[in-house]
């Protein structure tokens, strides 16, 4: 089953079930979907739509952070609760210790051995965790290696 078609199969459940949050989650995904294929004229494959997904729980999780800065816990839950379902569509996220392994490898494979060589680093660790972990976590995890 395609990623589509389990957001569409998603959809339908979500909307069986009466789960407003699951229902306009899928909906937002979707609609960003569409507006990307009709943007550029193609039709996106899996990869695609994960990338999709992975931007969308970046925005998310920006929200959040400034939701807390104006005490506004209501939308900080909510926009959490959003997390939560569009992390089901993406696949295991790595834990700090193996992106902390990767760049490592990635470290003595380029050769790097300042601050300055980080974005050859980045540029060579991000594609190896494309969809499971966010360039965030990697420019910090990035950054203790290189000072």
């Amino acid at each position: 089953m395609s990623l589509k078609e389990r957001l569409m199969a998603d959809l339908k459940a979500a909307m069986k079930e009466k789960n407003k949050v699951k229902k306009s989650v899928v909906t937002m995904v979707r609609s960003a979907i569409k507006q990307y294929e009709v943007d550029n004229r193609a039709e996106l494959d899996d990869e695609g739509i994960l990338e999709i997904i992975s931007k969308q729980v970046k925005q998310k999780k920006d929200a959040i952070e400034e939701f807390a800065k104006g005490d506004r816990d209501d939308l900080v839950n909510e926009a959490k609760a959003e997390i939560d379902v569009l992390m089901d569509y993406l696949p295991e996220q790595l834990t700090e210790d193996e992106v902390s392994q990767i760049v490592t490898q990635t470290i003595e494979e380029i050769g790097a051995n300042s601050i300055k060589d980080m974005g050859k680093v980045m540029s060579a660790v991000m594609p190896k965790v494309k969809g499971r972990t966010d360039g965030k976590t990697v420019n910090k995890i990035v950054k203790q290696f290189l000072q």
